[in-house]
């Protein structure tokens, strides 16, 4: 089979794998097993809903926004307001309205099989999966408990209506798996999703600790005797932004253990809590200090092998006596391969297919092997398969490259940069230069 006829072979393939409308990722994630039978249709069934249609993608980040919102007002609303405000409850019930119609939509919404790893467009079998996975949990984190409550007991914003809407939190599963989707999009910089992974996840924590911690001191029978009642007596009179400072400020000397000493426990209850948190903090301090030192230390391991090579060169000429001209050539080497690492992905071409690496080679070295005079004449499949064999070479100044009179095993094409080639002749030296 010819190559152009492999590749007409290899888009029909392509073209039918696709879905119109998905985005880049559903190639990448839709990976049939050995053995699968791939529906060519390019359609899903009546109703159904494609998991990568740009639409359900947009729907999907207008959620994020709101589960943010949810996390934030979930814990501020239990412990800092006590009365919630007509308005704050309508826009509580639009944001539920908008997690009730994702309910919905969900079963009918395909999934990969986790077995196959096909899309599977059937929906009573959409139904039947929701249903025995996450269904209950979508359904408690949206029902509305304030009307359900105030229907039986006349009192809508009782503590434990506050408590149950802490259910509203599960909804942060699906900014772990936007994370972990961006992640392994390639559109987005590694590093700066992980840190922004991580500052969320402090900033998450900061914000509840110190929002539960008010709440300890708002409920106790004696105000003065909490750790924001004792250095701010009449705290409940102060303006809602003062509290929630205060509450923050603690939060977040605790989490960082400054600990300046002018906010602490002072009943058994904050005490209690303190406990746990600082307990808490342990486990979330490793887990922030190992992922930046993780993200710190891919990011100079290469600095610092490069480092151990020149010290390596250097105590290597050092302790053999080598000539000063050999050992400036030997880290002149060292430099240069640092930097033109990035040049010379032997480790990358290795891992890709054959047909990938050939059209590589042959867009990269098959103008410069053409135009070299030693190939004039020569047809362009011998050329075709001898770039193949082509590896790119970089030399610092000064360097040796081939020695007189040694047996040549590398044929060597100039692209760019100069030579100097040196021919001893009954001893008598001839300098021969050549720019490029």
């Amino acid at each position: 089979m010819t190559q152009a006829h492999s590749k007409s072979h290899f888009h029909q393939f392509w073209d039918r794998l696709h879905i119109n409308g998905s985005s880049d990722s559903f190639a990448i994630e839709l990976l049939p097993s050995l053995g699968a039978t791939i529906n060519h249709s390019n359609k899903l069934k009546k109703f159904i809903i494609s998991p990568y249609d740009p639409r359900y993608r947009f729907w999907e980040l207008f959620l994020i926004v709101l589960v943010v919102y949810s996390a934030w007002v979930c814990p501020f609303e239990l412990a800092f307001l006590r009365n919630l405000p007509s308005k704050l409850v309508l826009v509580e019930n639009i944001v539920n309205g908008f997690f009730a119609i994702d309910i919905v939509m969900t079963f009918f919404v395909a999934y990969v099989d986790s077995k196959t790893h096909l899309l599977v467009d059937d929906q009573k079998r959409i139904a039947v999966r929701y249903l025995s996975t996450w269904f209950i949990f979508d359904v408690c984190s949206t029902a509305p408990f304030q009307p359900i409550i105030l229907l039986f007991t006349h009192k809508g914003n009782d503590l434990s209506f506050k408590v149950l809407n802490l259910l509203r939190l599960w909804r942060l599963n699906r900014v772990s798996t936007l994370f972990a989707r961006l992640e392994k999009d390639i559109r987005f910089n590694y590093f700066w999703t992980r840190c922004s992974k991580l500052i969320s996840v402090t900033l998450f924590a900061v914000h509840c600790a110190g929002c539960f911690n008010y709440m300890l001191a708002d409920r106790y029978p004696y105000p003065e005797n909490t750790w924001i009642g004792a250095v701010m007596p009449a705290f409940r009179s102060q303006s809602l932004w003062t509290r929630y400072v205060t509450a923050l400020y603690w939060s977040i000397t605790t989490l960082t253990t400054t600990g300046y000493g002018d906010l602490h426990a002072e009943n058994p209850r904050e005490m209690l809590f303190d406990i746990f948190y600082m307990l808490f903090n342990l486990g979330l301090t490793a887990y922030l200090i190992g992922n930046m030192t993780n993200l710190v230390v891919h990011g100079t391991s290469r600095t610092q092998k490069f480092r151990d090579s020149i010290y390596a060169a250097s105590e290597f000429a050092a302790r053999n006596q080598l000539p000063v001209s050999i050992k400036e050539q030997m880290l002149s080497h060292f430099c240069l391969q640092f930097k033109t690492e990035g040049y010379n992905q032997k480790t990358m071409l290795n891992g890709l297919p054959k047909g990938i690496r050939s059209s590589i080679a042959y867009s990269l070295f098959f103008p410069i092997l053409r135009r070299a005079y030693l190939f004039h004449g020569v047809s362009n499949s011998f050329i075709a398969e001898l770039v193949m064999e082509v590896q790119p070479e970089y030399f610092p100044p000064k360097e040796d490259i081939i020695l007189q009179n040694e047996g040549a095993a590398d044929i060597y094409l100039i692209v760019s940069g100069a030579v100097n080639m040196i021919t001893t002749i009954n001893g008598n030296e001839q300098l021969n230069c050549h720019n490029y």
